[in-house]
């Protein structure tokens, strides 16, 4: 337990102390006047030196004062040497205590040991062999402090590693996010540019719009303005991201983002010369994900299959919904075949499998496995950023989905999305299906 206090002022420490700028402090402790002025003496040229009395005063000098070593006298009146080297331990495990004794036995050696004592004297003393005892406590009190300071120096160079590592991740992470955003407001931008040249072209051969050719302007406007809102809903989406905001989890209209996308598609620049199908599904279903990312995971993949190749080829986007939860063993990764998030897929029915297929060249065995990886791009420098399947990736990972990538050199390439839903109230049984084959 704490000593109290002593009541009166240490006179004899504040006498006979002896402090010189530098060097470790050395504490004395023993109530016998002759040893301790011996000791004195004896280190006075070596180590600032402070004298106690008794427990008590020891205690308080080594409250105030960064003690290096100790010689404690064990037989000492209303507090023992013992008790002085557990409390000095509890202060500061660090003080190195040399034990001193008139009255050698095995209890109190053991004690001593256990207590944290590093050495063990019989009085009266021989110089020498006190001089050793307290140069080695020293010592170990140097290793201690250098361990320490080591210690306190690799601590502080993990942090700042740790800071350095956290601020180039949040770079990387903000900078992933900025040309995530680029890339996702390419598609919208270049489908608003091509129905502006669009209106542009009408309203230039027209005198006067009226009819078939003002119902068409007023179309065109509303997708317009529809791919508008899909710009500031992904700049909002980054910016919640940005912001570490909770995401939303809505449910929006299969059948409305697919009539969305057929109706960009008819126009879209990179469609120009291809066959392209966009089939909709014979009953609507309600997909677990926000409108946009859905919009987007569908007009990334559309985009890479359209530019899969310049020679005139065929895209197909399909949907399907599926009555039984995914037989996860048919998608197992092998030569062809990749499926990711498997393992986060909320597996159970109904489910909409979305595919976007054609039949270009393919993709490589050995570059298939890489595809969803960020800033991976098989395209010539500054033809693409490598960023679009990774941003697929990482939307169909957060709404719980999987994503499934087939393609077979000279065969085509097939990407399947699936993704949670339910059936609309108003559709009862609406939307069910056969199981999903393995030839899907």
């Amino acid at each position: 337990m704490p000593y109290p206090s002593p009541s009166t002022s240490l006179s004899e420490a504040t006498a006979e102390n002896h402090r010189p700028d530098s060097g470790r402090i050395l504490l004395i402790v023993d109530d016998e006047e002759g040893p301790r002025k011996s000791l004195r003496m004896v280190f006075k040229g070596d180590y600032q030196v402070l004298l106690a009395a008794g427990g008590r005063e020891a205690l308080e000098l080594a409250r105030n004062h960064h003690i290096d070593a100790a010689v404690l006298d064990i037989c000492m009146p209303e507090v023992s040497g013992l008790e002085v080297l557990e409390h000095l331990k509890d202060l500061d495990p660090a003080i190195e205590v040399v034990m001193l004794t008139a009255y050698e036995t095995l209890e109190t050696t053991r004690q001593s040991l256990r207590f944290g004592a590093c050495d063990y004297l019989n009085k009266p003393f021989d110089i020498p062999a006190i001089q050793a005892a307290v140069q080695r406590a020293m010592r170990r009190r140097g290793l201690s402090d250098e361990i320490r300071s080591n210690n306190q120096i690799l601590n502080r160079l993990k942090s700042e590693l740790q800071e350095q590592q956290n601020l180039q991740e949040q770079l990387r992470s903000r900078g992933e996010i900025f040309a995530s955003i680029l890339h996702d407001m390419n598609s919208p931008l270049t489908c608003i540019i091509a129905y502006i040249e669009d209106l542009q072209d009408k309203i230039s051969v027209t005198r006067a719009l009226e009819g078939e050719a003002l119902a068409s302007v007023k179309d065109e406007l509303a997708i317009l303005n529809q791919q508008i809102v899909h710009c500031t809903e992904i700049s909002r989406r980054y910016m919640r991201l940005l912001n570490e905001q909770p995401s939303e989890n809505p449910s929006v209209s299969a059948n409305h983002i697919i009539k969305d996308l057929r109706h960009l598609l008819r126009i879209h620049p990179l469609a120009k010369g291809h066959e392209v199908r966009v089939e909709m599904l014979a009953s609507d279903v309600l997909v677990h994900i926000h409108g946009t990312e859905l919009f987007q995971i569908l007009m990334n993949l559309s985009n890479n299959a359209l530019q899969c190749s310049e020679r005139p080829h065929q895209v197909i986007v399909r949907s399907q919904v599926l009555n039984v939860p995914l037989d996860l063993e048919q998608f197992a990764d092998g030569p062809g075949h990749v499926f990711i998030n498997g393992q986060g897929l909320r597996n159970r029915a109904p489910l909409v499998a979305f595919s976007v297929s054609d039949n270009g060249p393919g993709i490589p065995h050995e570059i298939l496995p890489k595809i969803f990886n960020p800033f991976f791009s098989t395209k010539k420098p500054g033809k693409g950023t490598g960023l679009g399947l990774s941003i697929i990736a990482r939307l169909v990972k957060g709404s719980f989905g999987a994503a499934h990538a087939q393609s077979h050199p000279g065969e085509g390439a097939r990407f399947t999305i699936f993704l949670p839903a339910s059936i609309p109230y108003s559709s009862p049984g609406g939307g069910r299906s056969a199981p999903l084959s393995a030839s899907w």
